[in-house]
């Protein structure tokens, strides 16, 4: 038995929740999967997970073990890297996560430069506005908005974004500009619903904090569908400012209430540091950094 790949498999099928899902995943037909996971089981003289036909479930035995297993496969994925160069130069696949709207206009024309700098790097972009894991789904620097709870994570700020409400100067000049947060309840109202709830809107009152019911006459899933409702007309949304920068500098989109935006999020480069760092990574950290910053810098005073 090969006692590395059986590691492989029973970390795969834990981190897909099934046998048919890691058969896809390691490309491996199912019958090779369930019985290389049965000989682990049987060299180990111990049950690494129950079984039932909806799911399953890590035993003691195998909670423990799977916690060994990634520290290996971690040693010996990084030997191997080392042994390619990774640690010598700049070189191998980058995989990286971003939010959407925030990956395309800003991560996407970056890293198009970062490929004809470094021409052994190749980068697997991956936009999403969910949480990535960065271990288990072997992401090598995230792209996180907010703040930032707890963890084993590095994090290097590069900036940043403000909450804005907005609308196209037509639909204003229809239905007037909101001078009180109270203005609200009298304006249709897009809302953003990764962003915020549809019910109400938070907003900054000196020192305090103020929740604003609204009333949504279109929720979207998408910052750029919010963006392109409100530039049709359809009301006033609430976005991030990069959301929608290039909208307010063309003067199709007007900002709204300004003095009762909540206080920004930052804006973060994250990343698992085991180890050394390789190089692909730093040499990525190193060029995308400043021209985030300056990128970030740029729309940070958008409508003050």
């Amino acid at each position: 038995m090969d006692r590395i790949e059986a590691m492989m498999v029973f970390r795969a099928v834990v981190d897909a929740g099934s046998l048919s899902a890691a058969s896809r995943q390691l490309h491996m037909p199912l019958a090779t999967v369930s019985r290389k996971l049965s000989d682990l089981e049987a060299h180990l003289k111990a049950r690494l997970l129950q079984r039932s036909t909806r799911q399953l479930v890590l035993t003691d035995a195998g909670a423990a073990y799977l916690i060994a297993c990634r520290r290996i496969l971690d040693d010996v994925e990084e030997a191997e890297r080392s042994a390619a160069g990774e640690f010598s130069a700049p070189k191998g696949e980058l995989v990286i996560t971003a939010p959407i709207a925030f990956g395309r206009l800003h991560v996407v024309p970056i890293t198009a430069e970062f490929l004809r700098a470094y021409p052994d790097v190749d980068v697997r972009l991956v936009l999403g506005d969910r949480m990535f894991n960065l271990l288990d789904e072997h992401v090598d620097l995230a792209v996180r908005i907010g703040e930032l709870p707890d963890s084993t994570l590095v994090a290097s700020r590069v900036g940043a974004t403000r909450h804005v409400v907005s609308g196209s100067p037509a639909y204003l000049d229809r239905h007037g500009r909101p001078q009180q947060l109270t203005d609200l309840s009298g304006h249709d109202i897009i809302t953003f619903d990764h962003l915020t709830g549809p019910g109400a809107w938070k907003f900054r009152m000196g020192s305090s904090e103020a929740s604003v019911p609204v009333r949504a006459r279109m929720t979207v899933n998408t910052a750029d569908a919010a963006v392109a409702a409100a530039i049709a007309g359809a009301g006033l949304t609430r976005t991030l400012c990069y959301q929608l920068a290039e909208h307010v500098r063309r003067k199709t989109l007007e900002l709204v209430l300004p003095e009762f935006e909540p206080v920004p999020w930052p804006i973060n480069l994250v990343y698992l540091q085991q180890g050394r760092l390789p190089l692909k990574v730093r040499a990525f950290l190193d060029f995308v950094t400043p021209r985030l910053r300056a990128r970030l810098a740029d729309t940070a005073p958008l409508g003050k």
